[in-house]
């Protein structure tokens, strides 16, 4: 949106992240019909939500930025109250919080509220608890946040690293309008480990305890069984137990490489620089 004098003009710029049923046949027929104040960017292909947020970031020019789900669960007549905010206490950002996550299983429900725990702990940057992407942000926020250059991107953790005066809202969470959701659990977690990825070295810290605890066990073994050897005799055969033992120590060094693989591929992507998306039509 863009402030004339006290005339407020909005500006719509949607997003069709490789949409396969009749989206982008509707987004023409809006521009067609509102030329000057609807505006679109439709992929080549389903490149995710950040890139998708990415973009529409990059095609916004007004003043303040709002970014919206299109399912209609931001309740659009927060967006007054945001602004006013802004304007009148000189915030650079106005986030949104869900009080409850109506139509959520208790499990999801569970898993959020442990991811922000987790990651509030170990994370140097603090992550606002059931934060959604539905916020008012001034240019210079906006700004701000498309000048960083990664390619792997958690906007959630990335909104807050960049600093500036934001406030949050907290508001009732509101049903979809229509259609159902495409984030699976294994979705889900799998972004979860991506944000930690991006802002914590704790796993990688992780790995090294574990190696660490894992050498110091096996050395005070090893101490135990030459002691017993000089004093006791030989020990009886244990193939079981030495089994175990191997698959355990197997496990960890498999656990730690498995830490160590996720941050290198992280490292793979960015040295690729490929544009985190291709758009196939824009208006």
């Amino acid at each position: 949106m863009t402030l004339a004098g006290t005339e407020i003009i909005p500006e719509y710029v949607f997003v069709d992240d490789g949409s396969t049923d009749h989206t982008l046949a509707e987004l023409q027929a809006l521009h067609r019909e509102h030329t000057k104040t609807v505006h679109y960017r439709s992929f080549s292909r389903n490149f995710g939500k950040e890139s998708a947020l990415l973009a529409g970031l990059q095609a916004t020019t007004g003043d303040y930025v709002a970014v919206m789900d299109v399912d209609l669960q931001d309740p659009p007549e927060l967006l007054p109250k945001m602004l006013k905010m802004i304007e009148a206490e000189d915030y650079d950002c106005v986030g949104t919080v869900q009080r409850e996550r109506r139509g959520q299983s208790r499990v999801r429900a569970f898993l959020s509220t442990s991811f922000y725990r987790v990651i509030n702990r170990i994370s140097g940057v603090h992550i606002e608890p059931n934060a959604r992407d539905y916020r008012l942000m001034t240019r210079q926020f906006v700004d701000t946040v498309i000048e960083l250059p990664e390619f792997n991107r958690f906007s959630k953790g990335l909104f807050s690293w960049v600093g500036f005066k934001t406030t949050y809202l907290a508001y009732e969470s509101q049903p979809r309008a229509a259609g159902t959701t495409h984030w699976s659990l294994r979705q889900l977690f799998a972004y979860s480990i991506e944000g930690i990825i991006d802002f914590s070295d704790v796993p990688l810290k992780l790995a090294t305890w574990v190696g660490s605890g894992s050498c110091l066990l096996s050395l005070v073994g090893l101490i135990i069984v030459m002691v017993r050897a000089l004093t006791v005799g030989g020990s009886a055969a244990g193939w079981p137990s030495l089994v175990v033992i191997m698959l355990l120590i197997g496990g960890i060094q498999l656990f730690c490489l498995g830490i160590l693989g996720q941050y290198i591929s992280k490292i793979y992507l960015e040295t690729k620089h490929r544009p985190q998306y291709l758009v196939r039509e824009e208006r």
